[in-house]
């Protein structure tokens, strides 16, 4: 049998709750105006985002009181489970298969855990089979959509005819922080929402694509770039202003490098789907991978919808990059916390 992975299927959750930007900038003037004398000159990112709206995990006005561990975990665990569910019953539906065909579960999120892991708690639920794989990622960020996808394609690599199902659950929304009175944290409040995917990969099997390639790159000494900071109220978000102008710099000899292990030049690739981190960064991205300015319009178009949802964001853009035709050689192309940056390329499925 071949060892040729396919991306059999895919599919996209978001959670119920609405915030439509207008929302957003009113909500945040009410609650950091007052306190935080720079807010007025940071609201401007709320119009310069690029986005329209975004789905989150409660509806506004829980974001009004402060939220400590409990409230925030116990709502990752009940609404990513319930995410997780429709996401990957859809994929594992369109793929025409059954929760009991799933030999290996990998979940990527950055953003909420419980232990056991959602995989485990979903089991039942789900109908996996006793004798399922679990692979829990924890802390890849946004470019897990991309590296947890590679990590999904190597299990089924080395494996023909095994079913592995691939789901990317963000919550961003909970990290939210009301005593944050920060640069970053503005921005963060702008420009994140919640949403999930899920895929269906297995080798020697008809499919949406070919997996082809998968390659990563970590940056040496940039741990303040991207990430978390940990304390008593949760997550704190680590954002530097010098992305956008490091990735302008940095990703396009990083992204070369990724293709020529693989014996691949940034010229082979005739479409580059990109996560959407913010309208900064599509620029530096577009500007590093020798691209037309607009030329990321799927991008645009899922930023301006769903926001940055962190890692399941490429997959949004990956689902409407097939609907609209893939071509020949497409790459997928995700920048995380580390700070690195994920590539996997996909062959057009004959």
């Amino acid at each position: 049998m071949t060892d040729t992975v396919k991306l059999v299927s895919l599919a996209v959750a978001t959670p119920e709750h609405v915030i439509f930007q207008k929302q957003a900038v009113e909500a945040s003037a009410r609650l950091f105006a007052d306190r935080f004398e720079d807010f007025r000159h940071l609201a401007r990112v709320f119009d310069s985002a690029g986005i329209e709206k975004r789905h989150a995990a409660r509806p506004l006005a829980w974001f009004d009181e402060p939220h400590g561990w409990q409230d925030r975990m116990q709502a990752f665990a009940e609404v990513a489970g319930g995410l997780f569910v429709e996401a990957a019953s859809s994929a594992l539906r369109q793929a025409g298969l059954e929760a009991s065909d799933v030999d290996c579960v990998v979940t990527v999120s950055s953003t909420g855990f419980t232990t056991p892991s959602l995989d485990a708690q979903l089991s039942r639920r789900m109908g996996f089979r006793p004798d399922i794989e679990r692979v829990p990622v924890f802390g890849l960020g946004c470019a897990a959509g991309v590296s947890g996808f590679a990590i999904a394609s190597r299990l089924a690599r080395s494996r023909p005819g095994t079913v592995v199902l691939f789901v990317s659950i963000e919550l961003c929304t909970l990290a939210f922080r009301l005593d944050e009175l920060t640069r970053p944290n503005i921005i963060a409040t702008a420009l994140f929402g919640d949403g999930a995917a899920a895929c269906v990969l297995r080798s020697g099997e008809d499919g949406l694509a070919e997996v082809e390639s998968t390659g990563e790159h970590l940056f040496p000494d940039t741990l303040d770039i991207m990430g978390w900071k940990i304390d008593d109220g949760g997550f704190g978000i680590v954002l530097a202003q010098s992305l956008p102008p490091f990735a302008e710099k940095e990703l396009g000899p990083a992204v070369g490098a990724i293709l020529a292990r693989n014996g691949l030049k940034p010229e082979d690739i005739d479409r580059f789907i990109c996560h959407p981190g913010g309208t900064k960064v599509l620029v530096a991205m577009e500007s590093a991978l020798s691209l037309v300015p607009g030329t990321l319009d799927h991008e645009r178009a899922v930023l301006a919808e769903y926001g940055n949802m962190s890692s399941p964001t490429i997959l949004f853009v990956l689902e409407r990059a097939i609907r609209a035709g893939l071509p020949e050689r497409s790459a997928m192309i995700a920048m995380g916390p580390g700070f690195s940056a994920s590539c996997v390329t996909l062959r057009r499925a004959a």
